[in-house]
């Protein structure tokens, strides 16, 4: 693996920096375990602790949720550029600590909303500086490989933490024990990030000195906010059809997260096996990105993400046509393979293009758009489902998907050719 150094010792390369790539790893597992907690139990506890009648009511955890994280993405890139990347990972972690008893004890729906609405600035926090840091330290060699890993710890965490909360909420009840979890994962990982992890923009610094354009592109490292905003949401061909994939990658897991368990319960599955098919596909996908990323930076991004989007469309359309816990859990795997194509080779896409001077904040208004996904594809699901139920909401976001993955196909470049 090609590393730099500088006489000041800063080195790029994901060998070079092992200790460190690893521990922010370490960190992204439990920004995963965080979101985990609430999986299997919070669509589940809406229904029968709380008492909401229509989907789109007991969606609002998710929507709040979704709004809060794509907003703090964008901030998080610009504060990551200004105040440097530990400072605003440490400020994530602060602001978790409340969010497990809120969950376990909150009195209201009101608690739940406003411990999701802090769930989602921790989210956007440090999940992106966990991204903004791994891309810092690995150079732009293997981007695709550090997403892999990145993604990979996150969401295995998040499939482990919903299995976890599943079998605990079936013995213990959905409250208060499956959210103790949640908070042993906030202090153990303030604790790391305060005393353990390094700042990283000076590596990104190092790599801008050095930054050799993409022929035929009229980026440079002067950019404002709003420029990049711009470049990244509408006139960069690649960048632009990342965003809207991206977004429509979220909304999907919107639709898993709050409508796929309250199918799985109308058909009569216990709490402990709507936990595994909560849990399968997060880990399908959480696995897989280890193989997906490093795949992308030798074969490319752009056929993997058509792929990946196609793949997703055809497993959604499979659990609306589904009535059994063998189908519905096929395709539970499918949409976790889908989704491991497409998550590292968006961010590693990303990387790739945008500039390292003003590549945080391309980051956070890529995850702006993508966790905006979470918001739309809540308040669509639930719409659609009190509308016209559960079943052909599921169908029209599987055409959406479709129609996402070929919009891809026709619009992206490939921004990492094999060489």
């Amino acid at each position: 693996m090609t590393t730099s150094e500088t006489k000041s010792g800063i080195r790029l390369g994901l060998r070079a920096n092992l200790a460190q790539f690893s521990l922010l790893v370490a960190v992204n597992a439990l920004v995963g375990g965080m979101l985990g907690q609430e999986r299997t139990v919070l669509p589940l506890l809406a229904e029968d602790v709380f008492h909401l009648s229509t989907a789109t009511l007991g969606l609002t955890y998710i929507l709040a949720f979704g709004a809060t994280k794509a907003v703090t993405n964008f901030f998080a890139g610009t504060w990551s550029d200004r105040f440097g990347r530990k400072p605003v990972l440490i400020a994530g972690w602060l602001i978790a600590l409340p969010v497990p008893a809120m969950l376990a004890w909150g009195p209201s729906w009101g608690w739940i909303i406003a411990a999701n609405v802090l769930l989602g600035i921790n989210q956007g926090l440090t999940w992106s500086t966990t991204v903004i840091m791994k891309i810092d330290l690995v150079g732009p060699e293997r981007r695709g490989l550090a997403m892999g890993f990145n993604e990979a710890a996150g969401y295995v965490a998040v499939a482990a933490t919903a299995m976890a909360t599943g079998a605990i909420a079936e013995h213990a009840g959905l409250r208060p024990a499956p959210f103790l979890l949640g908070a042993a994962y906030a202090v153990l990982a303030l604790g790391l990030s305060t005393f353990a992890v390094r700042e990283t923009r000076e590596h990104a610094r190092f790599e801008a000195a050095r930054h050799r354009a993409r022929a035929g592109g009229d980026q440079d490292g002067q950019l404002t906010t709003g420029q990049v905003a711009r470049l990244a949401s509408f006139r960069d061909k690649a960048l632009s059809a990342a965003c809207q994939a991206g977004m429509v990658n979220n909304l999907n897991d919107a639709l898993a997260w709050g409508i796929f368990p309250l199918l799985f319960a109308a058909h009569g599955l216990s709490i402990a096996q709507i936990g595994i098919l909560a849990a399968l596909y997060p880990a399908v996908w959480g696995a897989g990105q280890m193989l997906t990323g490093w795949w992308s930076d030798h074969i490319g991004r752009k056929h993997l993400i058509t792929a990946g989007m196609l793949l997703q469309a055809a497993a959604i359309a499979l659990v609306a046509a589904g009535t059994t816990f063998g189908v519905w859990a096929t395709a539970q795997i499918l949409l976790g393979i889908g989704t491991a194509l497409v998550y590292p080779t968006l961010l590693a896409v990303i990387g790739d293009v945008a500039h390292p001077a003003w590549r945080a904040r391309a980051v956070g208004v890529y995850r702006l758009w993508r966790d905006g996904g979470f918001a739309v594809g809540a308040l669509l699901a639930g719409v659609l489902a009190d509308a016209y139920g559960l079943t052909t909401a599921i169908w029209a976001i599987a055409a959406l998907t479709a129609a996402s993955g070929l919009l891809v196909a026709v619009r992206m470049y490939e921004t990492h050719p094999r060489q």
